[in-house]
């Protein structure tokens, strides 16, 4: 299958890039600036990046083009979160207590298949100082920290997921299992 990494500047888009590859995804990191036409995809990731949406409208390449179209899975980390969040009508701001490191994540929604075989409380590695604070109407909060309300989402009805925490970075507890996850949802 073909899950291409968007990279919208992040730190650790070679890591996406790499746990794909790592568990059998045929993938490639493409500027975000890409046409939906040009991937070729199954799934597509967003990568977090350092942009600040907080107070914007700034787009996030071309993403907005076709981000709602169903046409395959997404999954989003940090400022692609960010970008599902505001895109679809929540809110972005910047957080009061800004999460650098190591941080306690509890599972709300143990059922949905991202977190499918997890603990409801996770080790997971954050590097934002914007977050969605509200998500979108409609969609699933799945995941929270104690500073962040919304650290993984989900889409009402089509396999949209954004993440806030980094699941490509190791000492994220069960990352390479939502990205298996993930995965599980990208096929033709």
């Amino acid at each position: 299958m073909k899950v291409p990494v968007l990279d919208n500047g992040g730190q650790w888009t070679h890591r996406e890039w790499r746990v794909l590859r790592d568990l059998g995804a045929e993938t490639r990191i493409l500027p975000n600036t890409t046409p939906f036409e040009e991937m070729d995809a199954d799934g597509v990731v967003l990568s977090g990046g350092a942009l600040s949406l907080e107070g914007t409208d700034a787009p996030l390449g071309r993403v907005g083009e076709w981000i709602g179209s169903g046409k395959v899975p997404v999954l989003a980390i940090c400022v692609g979160h960010q970008f599902l969040g505001r895109h679809f009508g929540g809110r972005v701001d910047r957080a009061g207590a800004p999460e650098f490191g190591s941080v306690e994540l509890t599972v709300d929604r143990t059922d949905h298949p991202i977190f499918a075989g997890l603990p409801s409380r996770l080790r997971v590695w954050s590097s934002h100082n914007d977050q969605v604070t509200v998500a979108p109407p409609g969609w699933s909060v799945l995941a929270h920290s104690a500073a962040c309300p919304v650290q993984a989402m989900a889409h009402p009805s089509l396999p949209i997921w954004g993440l806030q925490f980094h699941p490509e970075v190791e000492h994220t507890e069960g990352g390479r299992e939502m990205f298996r996850h993930f995965l599980a949802t990208c096929h033709r």
